[in-house]
């Protein structure tokens, strides 16, 4: 991912909170027949490893598991993001020499890919990333409440995923090249929108 400086995001923590925030990832691997890539929610265990370690599981039936991987995997995770046009800036009723933009937050995760078949590891995997996701809800529901031969039915058809992270790279555009009178328009036409991720954005413009 290209980071100019003024984009860069180093903080540990911030690049977790994104992580988790993002709820749905990618997860790419380089094969021999090219890239492959896999929508998964997945689960950060920032307690294990330099960087944390990513959990997760595909169908059995995805051939990405199958493939001989060359070299780490991606993981990529989005954040919020906002068009900027350039009517919003200071700058154009100054010189007009303005262009548009994409304001956006994103982190890649890079790690060694482990893929497993053990029902009590896949069990584990499973009954977290649905404690995680149900727990919000009033009345949560629990892997537990499903019998259980029908859950050991399901593990069968899924491959259990970890990654442990060797690196991360942290990018968060939210108009900091521009100057204070662009920042502010930016923030004013973002929070002015009827979309609620737009004005979301608003709010991580920089003053």
């Amino acid at each position: 991912m290209y980071i100019p400086s003024a984009f860069r995001e180093s903080d540990l923590e911030t690049l977790y909170a994104t992580m988790r925030a993002a709820r749905l990832s990618n997860f790419v691997t380089f094969t021999p027949g090219g890239l492959v890539a896999t929508p998964l929610p997945l689960i950060l265990d920032a307690s294990e490893g330099p960087y944390g370690t990513l959990y997760g599981h595909l169908a059995r039936a995805n051939p990405q598991w199958r493939t001989t991987l060359a070299g780490d995997a991606l993981v990529i995770f989005m954040g919020l993001d906002a068009y900027v046009s350039p009517s919003w800036y200071e700058t154009k009723r100054q010189t007009a020499a303005v262009v548009p933009t994409w304001n956006y937050v994103a982190v890649h995760a890079y790690g060694t890919v482990e893929f497993f078949h053990d029902a009590d590891r896949l069990l584990n995997v499973v009954t977290r990333l649905t404690d995680l996701y149900e727990q919000p809800r009033a009345e949560p529901w629990a892997v537990t409440d499903a019998p259980e031969p029908f859950v050991q039915t399901m593990l069968r058809g899924i491959v259990g995923l970890r990654i442990a992270i060797t690196r991360l790279e942290g990018k968060r555009k939210m108009s900091q090249n521009r100057n204070a009178d662009d920042r502010a328009g930016v923030a004013a036409g973002l929070a002015a929108s009827d979309a609620a991720a737009d004005r979301a954005v608003a709010a991580l413009i920089p003053g």
